[in-house]
């Protein structure tokens, strides 16, 4: 291969990168991506950027850039893929590469009304808006609902979070560990409504101005924003010769039905999972460009599923998969400092998840039994 286009220069898009000077490709490598800026980290976006306390955390200084000596072709999309060896991007120009990474992440479920957070300029309108606003209100109490309440509250704001389901992040930890994080907004003096669903958003002053609620309840507010969950970002690969279902479909090694065209993070289909965590895009990096130099499939990545978040002062860590078999192993929830594990149903003495609360180092020790 002489030239190797990776679509999308965030995480995953920086990290192939990166993995195929590891490997010891010398060609063309070209980025290209929808945003103007250079890779940045997007986890503080929820937390220390909102607070004021950072602003853009680069993913790579120059030394690292230089070192990945790709072009970057900033600010453009990719509008389609002409043929498995062609993309049509947004400038009106098409892109020729022998090698295909996809890594288009994923795009914002949005209600009309509300802020979402996904990108840096998302984070610096949002931040505008917390700066006038009093009344923050937040729909869906995921990971990143969460975060940007804990955010909110901690600027001096009025918080309600409103989540559809009866338990907060029942889906990724089950509904007991999900209820142990659910009650942080409490503890910290934010609103928690659960077990029903919004019908619209007003923010534009008079009647029912806010969030109304399918059940006839408004909840005011200034500024809403929506933490709803992502969708893969593949409308630009739609009729082209890549198979997309719930993302791009690909094997266990990110390689995908065209074996010059693989997909790394949150838009990669791998083997029936889609895992959209920093660690995954990190760790499917190596595995899926190691598959593309080669040509077939080599190598493979098993999802670890590791995933923290910062929440009003506590640190959550979780990784593997929640089953209804959960035992606490250290501190209790009602201190909010402790480690639970999951175990199979069928073996439990086998530990499959483990999930913590501001405890890191027991968290560590136990996820090296994870089977």
């Amino acid at each position: 291969m002489k030239t190797i286009a990776i679509i999308g220069a965030s995480l995953a898009g920086l990290r192939s990168a990166q993995a195929l000077r590891q490997q010891g490709f010398d060609g063309r490598i070209v980025v290209v991506g929808d945003e103007v800026h250079l890779p940045y980290d997007r986890p503080p976006l929820s937390k220390d950027f909102l607070l004021g306390k950072v602003e853009a955390v680069p993913l790579a200084d120059q030394e690292d850039l230089d070192a990945v000596n790709a072009e970057w072709r900033l600010g453009v999309k990719a509008t389609g893929l002409l043929s498995t060896q062609e993309v049509a991007l947004s400038d009106g120009t098409t892109l020729a590469a022998d090698g295909l990474v996809i890594a288009t992440g994923g795009l914002p479920r949005t209600i009309p009304g509300t802020h979402v957070l996904r990108t840096l300029d998302d984070a610096v309108k949002l931040r505008e808006a917390f700066g006038s606003a009093q009344h923050i209100g937040v729909i869906g109490a995921g990971f990143i609902g969460a975060e940007i309440a804990s955010s909110a509250r901690a600027l001096g704001k009025d918080v309600t979070v409103v989540e559809a389901l009866p338990t907060p992040l029942t889906r990724v930890l089950g509904a007991q560990m999900g209820s142990a994080c659910g009650h942080l907004h409490g503890d910290h003096g934010s609103t928690l409504i659960t077990g029903v669903n919004v019908d619209s958003v007003n923010v534009d002053g008079g009647i029912n101005h806010g969030i109304n609620l399918a059940d006839g309840r408004v909840v005011n507010a200034d500024v809403v924003v929506a933490g709803i969950g992502t969708r893969p970002a593949t409308d630009w690969l739609a009729g082209g010769p890549v198979n997309i279902d719930n993302g791009v479909r690909c094997d266990a090694g990110g390689v995908t039905n065209v074996k010059n065209i693989v997909a790394v993070g949150d838009v990669a289909n791998c083997a029936g999972h889609r895992a959209e965590h920093w660690t995954s895009a990190t760790e499917q990096a190596q595995v899926a460009t190691r598959n593309l130099l080669a040509g077939e499939t080599v190598a493979t990545h098993t999802a670890g599923g590791y995933v923290w978040s910062d929440q009003y002062g506590v640190r959550i860590q979780f990784i593997g998969r929640a089953t209804n078999d959960v035992r606490i192993e250290d501190g209790s929830v009602e201190d909010r400092k402790f480690v639970a594990t999951y175990r199979d149903g069928e073996n439990p003495d086998d530990i499959v998840g483990i999930v913590a609360m501001s405890n890191a180092r027991l968290f560590t020790r136990l996820r090296r039994n994870l089977k």
